[in-house]
């Protein structure tokens, strides 16, 4: 059924679901999309809701564009492109009013599914496919990129540049990039044909994009890492943070390779590879690999999820107490247990802040997106020598797995490790003896030494009561002394984590805090909030330990809520623990379905909250 009704043209500014099955070769059709409106210069996101299943289940992209640059997650769709029959109910339900729905009309679609408030768009795809292509594997494939042909044509997308895009990917593969480049014509030209194209929303070409790259959070943070000059990794694949070390592993192969000449003339050159990096039996010996380094001197690090951290425990309770550095990049997804792993959240908070049993806090960064990932990567390994100590660096898998839109990444050529307080031999000589957790310093760090230093420097590292000399103990004082200073060394780092990003307005009474990938939502919530009279103020922690400004943000605001992804209000409980305002002066709205977080899930938290109408102007 059509609409005959002719609505307002919406141009940059609107939503695409596109509903498929997996393992059918669906997301380089639907990423294809998505970087063509990227280079043509205009705010985009792309969100692969997708199953931990090989093939046969559900999956979805999204794509929200926006001209001011709202690309938090929409709940609404303009266009849904329905090709699978499991879910149209679903995905039919889904459409805003006046939307449109494009689906494969090889086969006819159940009138009881025909909503008369959507246009709806029939492609034969399936038949245009098994007249063009000849390889069943083949013909499936296609039907992704002809379904994309018909989207170019409908959103009014630059065919030439995705006819570029497609060159560029099968550059290397002749036969392939003729079959993709048929199949998009096959989709367009049926669009043009039989479709008033494009629609009443449409892309025009901007400019918002020339100084941005598209790029996902787990290949940011292997970049981060490289730059970092971490050169040891020790790790176990799991969903979804396998990708780091994949692409720090290729990383690696390009960048930490020397070509080492023959010692006599005519000898071939070898090639010495300058890191190593080790797929251990669990997660347990992959921490262990890199605590081994790290008391060794390298820079070292591990990626993982929540059921990683779960099984590190124990052996990042003997990191802390024995003070050796570490990094530990946790791309969290949903729990607990096994859980949903290919789904996101932000309920490892609480785990990375007091890993491991007894009294123990954690450094954590806390990034919003991939240009976030490569900095904060560099900053943890400094924060983890500078303070002899493991540090967390908290992403999620919407961030880690999925492509953002972020500014070009700089980075300075003159910069220099922060290595922390490293004793050399000339440090050594000057000395009467060395202890290795004595005469700490004003941020409550003692010296240390690394193997192959003077033999002066030799102490005996030990996960069982020590004094500050590191000789066992069992003695009150003695213990408490050192446990002590590691509360301290943790109070000082506060200084030294990334800042809260505070953003105030003119008379807001209503704070709003928020940390990592809910940063896009909570601030397009705050636009919208303003333009119905309420003003709030926004607070995106991005470290742990808090700085004092986190309790002064709570304390200055009448209403003060916490924007997380968890069931248990982890970031709030904190937030309390830690700085002491009462919990009860933080309301949370919480988003823990597995889903990225839109702006709409934060309006209606905040005025759902009782007698917040007062405050609107």
């Amino acid at each position: 059924m059509t609409i005959d009704a002719a609505p307002t043209v919406r141009v940059n500014d609107f939503a695409v679901k596109l509903a498929n099955v997996n393992g059918t070769g669906s997301a380089s059709a639907n990423s294809l999309l998505m970087q063509a409106i990227f280079r043509m210069g205009i705010p985009v996101s792309g969100k692969n809701l997708f199953p931990s299943n090989i093939q046969g289940l559900p999956t979805w992209y999204e794509i929200r564009v926006n001209k001011d640059g709202h690309t938090a997650r929409a709940l609404e769709y303009d266009l849904m492109v329905a090709m699978n029959a499991q879910t149209y109910a679903e995905d039919i339900a889904a459409v805003r009013s006046g939307g449109y729905l494009l689906f494969d009309s090889s086969w006819p679609l159940d009138d009881d599914l025909v909503r008369d408030d959507v246009t709806f768009l029939g492609v034969p795809l399936a038949r245009m496919c098994l007249e063009n292509f000849k390889k069943p594997r083949e013909r499936i494939l296609m039907k992704n990129i002809a379904y994309a042909g018909a989207i170019v044509a409908l959103l009014g997308i630059d065919v030439e540049l995705v006819r570029s895009l497609l060159a560029e990917t099968f550059a290397r593969n002749e036969a392939l990039r003729e079959s993709n480049q048929r199949a998009l014509q096959l989709g367009y030209d049926f669009a043009v044909a039989t479709f008033d194209c494009p629609l009443p929303f449409r892309v025009e070409a901007m400019d918002a994009t020339k100084d941005s790259i598209l790029i996902d959070g787990n290949t940011a943070t292997a970049l981060g890492a490289l730059y970092a000059g971490a050169t040891v990794a020790g790790w176990y694949p799991i969903t979804p943070a396998t990708a780091v070390m994949d692409n720090f592993t290729r990383l690696c192969a390009t960048y930490r390779r020397e070509v080492i000449p023959g010692e006599h003339d005519g000898d071939a050159p070898t090639v010495r590879n300058n890191y190593i990096i080790l797929q251990a039996e669990d997660e347990i010996a992959a921490i262990g690999m890199v605590l081994g380094a790290g008391w060794s001197g390298a820079r070292s690090f591990t990626s993982t999820s929540g059921p990683g951290i779960s099984l590190m425990n124990e052996l990042l309770g003997l990191a802390y107490y024995t003070e050796i550095p570490a990094v530990i990049v946790d791309v969290q997804r949903t729990g607990p247990s096994t859980g949903m792993p290919t789904r996101t959240q932000q309920a490892d908070i609480l785990l990375c802040a007091y890993a491991s049993h007894g009294d123990t806090k954690h450094i954590l960064t806390f990034p919003a997106n991939p240009a976030e990932c490569f900095e904060f990567a560099v900053t943890s390994f400094d924060l983890a020598e500078r303070f002899q100590t493991p540090v967390f660096m908290l992403l999620d898998l919407d961030i880690g797995m999925n492509d953002w839109v972020v500014p070009k990444f700089t980075w300075d050529d003159s910069f220099v490790p922060d290595r922390g307080r490293i004793l050399t031999d000339e440090d050594l000589a000057g000395m009467k003896e060395f202890y290795r957790y004595a005469n700490a310093d004003a941020e409550h760090v003692a010296a240390r030494t690394v193997p192959g230093s003077d033999s002066k420097g030799a102490y005996f590292i030990r996960g069982s009561g020590h004094d500050m000399f590191g000789r066992y103990t069992e003695n009150p004082d003695e213990y408490q002394e050192v446990v002590d200073r590691l509360k301290l060394k943790h109070a000082s780092a506060a200084s030294h984590v990334p800042a809260p990003v505070v953003i105030s307005r003119p008379g807001a009474h209503v704070g709003i805090i928020t940390l990592g990938s809910c940063d896009l939502a909570v601030r397009e919530a705050i636009d919208e909030l303003a333009e119905r009279g309420l003003a709030a103020d926004f607070m995106r922690v991005r470290g742990f330990p808090f700085v004092s400004d986190v309790r002064a943000f709570v304390e200055g605001h009448e209403h003060c809520f916490v924007v997380e992804q968890n069931r248990d209000g982890q970031l709030r409980s904190l937030i309390s623990i830690e700085t002491g305002v009462p919990i009860e002066s933080m309301h949370s709205i919480l988003a823990y379905g597995g889903f990225p977080l839109s702006a709409a899930q934060v309006v209606d938290g905040v005025l759902g909250h009782g007698n917040i109408e007062q405050l609107e102007d």
